[in-house]
């Protein structure tokens, strides 16, 4: 019965030599995932940020002024804004050949890191007034005079994007060369979950801030976390997925501890960013004082550049691209790139797409 049910079945297909070439090439990639799995458990090893050589120019108070000089074959250098708390500046450094400081400065930019600091209880009076009439007039003063250039260029990043428009909209007498708005929010009646969280009608800030004092960095790494829950499960899928590539795994190890290193708010600076941006949208709107000043989108009149990212649930493009439609300049160049966030500043989507836009425009205007 044995022999007769054998004969009965049909003869098992040949495999062909790419079917078997990629059953082999799995199999290979399945050995380097428990291996990479096996190390990132039993023997972590704490990656290597910020390659890039620098020199600290000026320090005030927590904040930090950092040089990455280059061959300088452009002559205007550029000033870079980042968001003050929330995260670590390092993810503009972040490895060697995924480092937007790199790739600037092998462009020939002489590039100038603000590093607002980390910030503590006993800085809760620091107010969005003080960071932008204070601290980062200081710092752009003495980028230039560490320079010995003639005019600058300020590239705002995120909330470093408000906050540096606020800057140079009420200094004109900043030598101010170029102005780049890379997914920095400046209608945040366009804010998305953000703007809808903190609506003054469900969000009562001055309490908030009268109870906490510091807004710690588990409030704000659940605030991110919140924007997309799903986003943990997903990272772990495509680590496993990935986990053969060891230049994945050390991007992903890169990537993680960044991702993981939030930072708390001072007080008094929430309660004016929530209030006079979120819930009050006064920046658009030609209401914000700063120091006595108006703070007047219109005056900036030197060429603009304004980058959006179509996935990004922080600052949609809609709240972004609104600076075009402001700023009293002929020069002005609104794009849309792909990815999200952080997507568009780190990894190698920003390699392919932002880097090289960001750095060509500011060339050809250098």
């Amino acid at each position: 019965m044995k022999d007769e049910l054998f004969t009965m079945m049909g003869e098992m297909p040949a495999m062909s030599p790419e079917m078997l070439a990629r059953m082999r090439e799995e199999a290979n990639r399945n050995l380097l995932r428990m291996k990479h799995f096996g190390e990132m458990v039993m023997n972590p090893k704490e990656p290597r940020v910020g390659p890039t050589p620098r020199q600290e120019i000026f320090r005030t108070n927590k904040s930090r002024l950092w040089r990455y000089e280059s061959r300088r074959t452009v002559r205007t250098p550029l000033l870079f804004v980042p968001n003050l708390g929330i995260s670590r500046p390092y993810i503009f450094d972040l490895m060697p050949k995924g480092s937007f400081v790199e790739h600037m400065t092998q462009q020939g930019f002489d590039f100038y890191l603000v590093d607002w600091g980390v910030f503590g209880d006993e800085d809760n009076g620091l107010t969005v007034e003080d960071a932008v009439t204070k601290i980062l007039p200081r710092l752009a003063r003495k980028a230039l005079e560490s320079s010995g250039a003639s005019e600058m260029s300020v590239l705002g990043y995120c909330m470093g994007a408000p906050l540096s428009a606020s800057f140079v909209a009420t200094h004109p007498e900043f030598p101010l060369k170029n102005y780049i708005d890379m997914a920095g929010p400046i209608d945040f009646a366009h804010v998305g979950l953000f703007g809808k969280w903190l609506d003054p009608r469900y969000f009562d800030v001055d309490k908030y801030v009268d109870t906490l004092g510091t807004i710690p960095a588990e409030m704000v790494k659940m605030g991110f976390k919140l924007l997309k829950p799903t986003m943990d499960t997903s990272t772990n899928l495509n680590l496993w997925w990935n986990l053969w590539n060891p230049d994945y795994v050390s991007g992903f190890t890169a990537l993680n501890k960044w991702a993981n290193e939030y930072l708390p708010f001072p007080g008094e600076f929430f309660r004016q960013w929530v209030r006079d941006f979120y819930q009050q949208n006064k920046l658009i709107k030609g209401e914000l004082t700063m120091a006595g000043r108006r703070v007047d989108l219109r005056e900036i009149r030197c060429p603009v550049l304004a980058v959006g990212a179509k996935e990004d649930n922080i600052a949609p493009p809609a709240c972004v691209k609104p600076l075009i439609d402001v700023v009293s300049t002929r020069d002005k160049e609104y794009v849309e790139l792909p990815g999200g966030h952080i997507s568009l500043i780190a990894g190698r989507g920003a390699s392919v797409h932002c880097w090289p836009k960001v750095a060509s425009w500011l060339a050809a205007r250098s």
